[in-house]
């Protein structure tokens, strides 16, 4: 591979900035792209996943119970 002169790396490099400010940089531009939820989505999607975990730990909490329950007939 033929590493080329004047490559983006190496202007960033001669103008002084830093790896961590280029992170910086990088990382805005990347939250930049990002499509942020609206508020409303947000809750109705929220309140999917309260509800959906709600549920399984209700139907785990009773598959427990019934397991228990038939452990102490049997022994």
């Amino acid at each position: 591979m033929v590493r080329q002169e004047g490559s983006k790396k190496d202007t960033k490099q001669a103008k002084g900035e830093t790896k961590a400010s280029n992170f910086v940089v990088e990382t805005k531009e990347e939250l930049a792209k990002v499509v942020w939820p609206s508020r409303q989505q947000l809750l109705s999607e929220s309140a999917a996943v309260i509800l959906m975990v709600s549920l399984v730990a209700t139907v785990i909490y009773l598959v427990d119970n019934l397991f228990s329950w038939g452990s102490g007939k049997v022994f």
